[in-house]
């Protein structure tokens, strides 16, 4: 039976969905390589342990915040599992943000990287911030709204009046034109 087919199930079939699930992401997490495997478990266990919060208070977040956040598991092209991240916004318990990387392939094809080659529209060059390590860029088309719980940690802070911050929010509101 596929999960995409379940309407009305007992209890038995339940008990043999999960069996097959736990059979089967056990012999996916046997195949990858340690690292990858590594990031699924994290993420489970991250996911197992916050599932039930409504935010994280105890870390005062706030627009402009640099975090090192738990996205989950990911399909391809997504941005997944443990990632920095910018807080663009904050609604309700939820914290619109723009996954980031250190990756300098990605970084030399930012639109706004000085000499860029290879451009890709989807890539933001922030430089490197008081508080991180790295020169950074962001997936801006992987943007969203997570649970503030999926925050592991408060990094650094990008100033909300600064040119690049009101610039990285034009760019954002301007793809939904």
């Amino acid at each position: 039976m596929k999960a995409e087919n379940i309407v009305m199930v007992s209890d038995y079939e339940i008990r043999q969905l999960i069996d097959n699930y736990v059979s089967e992401v056990k012999e996916e997490l046997v195949k990858m390589r340690p690292m990858e495997a590594k990031r699924e478990v994290i993420s489970g266990l991250n996911r197992l342990e916050r599932k039930r919060m409504i935010s994280h208070h105890e870390l005062n977040i706030e627009v402009g915040d640099i975090c090192y956040i738990d996205f989950g598991q990911a399909y391809i092209n997504e941005a997944g599992f443990q990632h920095f991240g910018l807080v663009v916004a904050m609604f309700n318990y939820k914290a619109f943000v723009i996954p980031m990387s250190s990756n300098q392939t990605q970084i030399r094809q930012a639109k706004n990287y000085p000499g860029a080659r290879d451009v890709r529209e989807h890539l933001y060059y922030i430089g490197k911030l008081e508080g991180l390590n790295k020169h950074s860029v962001l997936f801006l088309n992987d943007g969203k709204f997570i649970n503030t719980s999926r925050i592991i940690s408060v990094k650094a802070h990008m100033d909300t009046a600064s040119n690049m911050f009101v610039d990285i929010k034009a760019v954002m509101t301007s793809l939904f034109d």
